[in-house]
């Protein structure tokens, strides 16, 4: 059985749990994202929202900074065209006037502790190497020519609408250790209730926060003590032979840091050593393309919970009747209500109640079921958009029907 820890250590990691907690139920559907998110910068390592336009990885990302008090944050939306120097940090024209020539590093990347970069990959040419550089040592190098400038930064969170596909921007996407995909909301009474906080905005519950030194302290004390045992490195070699089995190669450097990333998950669930769960966060950590998330996700979930490969099969099925649902997108609503009484209501009734068996055996067990509960809310979200585009049920009173 894992330990727990008996330091005062579960504060903190206790009111991270807290933060993570917080922001899933306040961006619908991103509870796990959140969960990667902080789990990333507990490990010192940098992340990756990709996704399209207006699915609010601005504003997570802003929320989640903002939770760590008194942490020096500093953004910005990056374009072919930026000049590192106002990344860095501007030249003093004072000095200037004085024959010095000196830069403004106040408020820049070069003193901030937590940083968003949006629009990673349209990074310029001319600032290209002082990011990769910040990004994977914490230093730049100064205009004049001066020492490298050791920078505070602990984790950077980035974002992108698309990946970059050149050489230039490969070399930063390395650097980007978690990678995570968000899309637009799936389920019709998550939208409903989107668009009704446009009119009526959610009473929001205290904010739960993490001072800078506490997180500090946890990313350079006490996330490196939480013991990897020997069937986790074990784990991490079958994993790696059957993701080559399948031509999926990450570097030797990405498997060392992702372990810390391990250790990062094991202190936000409040544990003093890895354990199988962990291993449920390299799902973001392990692919290069978003055609090969699908492959990783099955290798890493498979290996963690024997129930994994079931409900995996069942999201498969699931999928396939949201895609048998957007190809009748053009039929009539008897046609569609036909469709989804005969057929479609009966295979998620069905993928509902095994779901709901393997959820109780694995909690009756003590396993692991966060794969369970994705696949659920898959499966309740793919029956809501049949329930109100196939059936004509009201968005918002759609889930007590489900």
């Amino acid at each position: 059985m894992a330990q727990t820890f008996t330091t005062t250590t579960p504060t903190t990691a206790a009111r991270l749990q807290a933060i993570v907690a917080e922001l899933g139920e306040q961006f619908y559907e991103r509870g796990a994202v959140v969960r990667a998110l902080m789990a990333s910068v507990l490990a010192g390592q940098h992340s990756l929202l990709l996704g399209p336009p207006g699915t609010a990885k601005s504003a997570l990302a802003r929320e989640l900074t903002g939770r760590f008090t008194g942490a020096r944050y500093w953004e910005i939306l990056l374009s072919k065209f930026t000049d590192p120097k106002r990344m860095f940090g501007p030249i003093d024209v004072a000095a200037l006037t004085q024959g010095r020539y000196t830069q403004l590093f106040d408020g820049r990347a070069t003193t901030c502790d937590i940083a968003f970069i949006d629009e990673i990959f349209k990074c310029s040419a001319g600032a290209l190497n002082e990011t990769l550089a910040y990004l994977n040592e914490r230093i730049y190098h100064p205009e004049n020519g001066g020492a490298p400038i050791a920078c505070p930064l602990l984790a950077a969170i980035t974002a992108s609408n698309e990946l970059g596909n050149s050489e230039e921007t490969s070399a930063l996407y390395d650097r980007l250790l978690v990678r995570l995909e968000v899309g637009y909301l799936t389920d019709p009474s998550n939208f409903a209730a989107l668009v009704r906080s446009a009119v009526i905005a959610p009473i929001q519950p205290a904010a739960t926060t993490v001072d800078l030194a506490e997180l500090r302290q946890a990313v350079a004390v006490a996330v490196p003590a939480i013991g990897v045992p020997d069937t986790i490195v074990d784990a991490i070699c079958q994993l790696r032979a059957q993701l080559r089995r399948a031509e999926l190669i990450a570097s030797d450097r990405r498997w060392k840091a992702a372990v810390r990333l391990l250790q990062a998950s094991a202190y936000l669930g409040g544990r003093a050593e890895v354990d199988g769960a962990d291993l449920e966060v390299l799902t973001a950590a392990l692919w290069d393309s978003p055609t090969e998330r699908p492959t990783v996700e099955r290798a890493v979930l498979t290996l963690v919970s024997p129930d994994a490969k079931e409900a995996l099969d069942l999201a498969d099925a699931i999928e396939e009747l949201e895609a048998q649902l957007d190809s009748r997108a053009g039929q009539s609503r008897d046609a569609l209500s036909t469709w989804a009484i005969k057929e479609a209501n009966g295979k998620l009734g069905k993928a509902g109640k095994r779901l709901a068996e393997m959820l109780r055996d694995a909690q009756a067990a003590g396993r692991s079921t966060a794969t369970l509960e994705q696949v659920s809310a898959r499966r309740r979200a793919v029956h809501a958009r049949i329930m109100v585009e196939a059936l004509g049920v009201d968005a918002s009173m759609v889930q007590a029907r489900i």
